[in-house]
């Protein structure tokens, strides 16, 4: 309350908002799962004149959220299987509610003292469930992308380094070429976190028919050439169609013996590591110089938040820090050494409430979960005539076809219709193919089973 006795004008948009996201959580257990409303539909009602004069704030929280509500999809819903995304888990969400309230500049561990301590125990936490070196460090980026990106900006400079080129001084041009050596089934974001960092396409390198990297052709790679060529290995933990892991040990110990820096791009698999009953499919992986992950996706924590740890912390400061005059600079390093922004949300808070609320049992059985749903989609799949499951499951990807590329596309049209579920297409090893991808913490038996339904009647329809 001010002198004068009026409310906070905070407080009524707030209590709007959680009322209409109250109501949005409890629509996605029956809700269907695609937006009802296109892109001009929402428009419209928004309406497209900016107002002469101000308005009330929680007058402007109920237009947003009723104009935009039918053309949400419903991501969080345990029904959403389109892409490799999760949902928030509760504690996490409430934690990032709380983000915003507080209005943290979370760059300056002076400025910024409780998200700079809540740092520091997630950094440990996660070093220690994802089985990586405790005297890593990890930076708090806005995704997998920026993740792979600030890793391999450690990486690049790192070998270039190795040969007496300074890159912070005379970046690139003139410089040694880097060679990046990543698999045929590499995600796209690889490719755009190398061309930010001015290291073009990778060399790629052949992968077996479940994604994984061949051995034999990394260590042909790696010995075609100069030895003293600065290079880069790009591993995955967890490919985007199977789910599959890369070999790590044999990887790493060929890229190692040839002086190179091993990345791993763990998205979504990485988190596999938290598992005693998954962590086989990381063997090894420890023993990597960088590693990338994103806390929305296995994790479940709200966007965005991904996840660049790095063995050699000091490497990491190198290439991300700077320094400025006006800053207040702490003898121990601040959090925005390790990320690319300095200006940033408070991402820590919302990744300590979900370690803290699941706990190291918690995260092992929510990723066992995910897999449990997987395999029982593809059983499911498998039980339908005409349907064939193509990938190995190992982890929580599953890809299926239906005979041919036209009825494929048209099964996958038909559930988008129905609306009980998202499932989307794509095209692998030359094929239209149904892609599930099984992400959320909230998904259910009951959500699996309807989905199968689904499935069964696109099926029959097709």
């Amino acid at each position: 309350m001010d002198p004068a006795g009026a409310a906070d004008p905070r407080e009524a948009a707030l209590r709007r908002a959680h009322d209409h996201a109250v109501r949005w959580l409890a629509s996605l257990a029956e809700r269907p799962v695609p937006a009802r409303a296109t892109v001009a539909e929402v428009t419209r009602a928004l309406g497209t004149e900016l107002p002469d004069g101000p308005c009330p704030a929680e007058e402007v929280i109920d237009l947003l959220a009723t104009a935009c509500e039918p053309g949400l999809t419903a991501f969080p819903s345990g029904r959403f299987y389109g892409f490799v995304i999760g949902g928030s888990e509760p504690a996490a969400l409430a934690a990032d509610w709380l983000v915003s309230a507080w209005d943290q500049n979370s760059a300056l561990r002076l400025v910024s003292p409780a998200h700079t301590a809540v740092e520091d125990i997630a950094e440990a936490w996660l070093l220690d469930l994802l089985g990586l070196p405790p005297d890593s460090a990890v930076g708090f980026t806005t995704g997998a992308t920026m993740a792979n990106f600030t890793c391999l900006a450690a990486a690049r400079d790192t070998v270039l380094r190795q040969v007496g080129w300074n890159t912070a001084r005379d970046g690139l041009s003139g410089g040694p070429r880097v060679r990046v050596l990543a698999g045929e089934s590499r995600h796209m974001t690889m490719d755009l976190a190398l061309r930010y960092l001015g290291l073009g396409e990778p060399w790629l390198v052949a992968t077996d028919r479940q994604g994984r990297i061949v051995p034999s052709a990394l260590l042909d790679a790696l010995t075609t050439g100069s030895p003293d060529e600065p290079t880069i290995v790009s591993l995955q933990a967890g490919e985007i169609h199977t789910g599959a892991f890369d070999p790590f040990e044999e990887a790493i110990e060929a890229a190692h013996a040839s002086g190179a820096w091993v990345h791993v791009d763990g998205a979504f698999g990485l988190w596999a590591a938290a598992s005693p009953a998954y962590a086989r499919l990381t063997a090894g992986c420890g023993r990597a110089d960088s590693w990338a992950t994103d806390a929305h996706k296995t994790l479940n924590v709200p966007y965005d938040c991904g996840l660049a740890v790095v063995r050699d912390a000091p490497a990491l400061r190198a290439a991300m820090g700077r320094r400025g005059e006006y800053l207040m600079h702490h003898e121990h390093g601040d959090p925005f050494d390790k990320v690319p922004e300095l200006s940033r949300r408070g991402r820590a808070f919302t990744v300590w409430a979900a370690l803290r609320s699941l706990g190291r049992s918690g995260v092992a059985a929510l990723v066992e979960r995910l897999c449990r749903h997987a395999s029982a989609f593809a059983r499911g799949i498998a039980a339908i005539e005409g349907v064939r499951v193509l990938n190995d499951v190992v982890f929580t990807q599953v890809v299926a076809d239906f005979g041919d590329d036209a009825r494929t596309d048209r099964v996958l049209d038909g559930l988008l219709a129905d609306g009980t579920v998202w499932i989307s297409g794509s095209t692998w090893h030359g094929r239209r193919v149904m892609r599930i991808s099984v992400s959320n913490w909230s998904t259910t038996d009951d959500d699996v089973d309807r989905a199968l339904d689904a499935i069964r009647r696109a099926v029959a329809a097709s």
